[in-house]
């Protein structure tokens, strides 16, 4: 599981303490996984898995996929529960809630529009 670790660390372009932050260890005990001094515990394996969308079977035996791959539609709810949590402040928020506002014929004027820039 060492390498594992180191893989997923390194694929998302992380530090030790980077990492470890995210899944709340310290970086040394980061060190630690990563040299097989230690082995993490099923809450930080989990953690792993949760925060970095990671398959828990690869992790644990190196079989499937690093990632878990996701639906468009999966993407697309995580984007806008991302989007509601950072709030009013937030630009992709205050987009969205303009956009929320547009009749038929400004999403048809819109994707005109967006079919124009595509052929660029």
């Amino acid at each position: 599981m060492k390498e594992r670790i180191k893989q997923i660390r390194k694929a998302k372009g992380l530090t030790q303490v980077e990492f470890g932050e995210k899944i709340g260890v310290k970086g040394n005990t980061i060190t630690n996984y990563e040299n097989g001094l230690r082995n993490p515990t099923d809450a930080v394996i989990l953690s792993i898995c949760r925060e970095f969308e990671v398959n828990k079977e690869w992790l644990e035996t190196g079989k499937g996929e690093m990632f878990i791959q996701k639906t468009e539609n999966e993407k697309i709810a995580e984007f806008l529960a991302d989007v509601l949590k950072a709030g009013e402040k937030d630009q992709r928020y205050r987009f969205i809630a303009a956009i929320s506002e547009l009749d038929e014929n400004d999403w048809n004027t819109i994707q005109k529009l967006a079919e124009k820039l595509v052929k660029k």
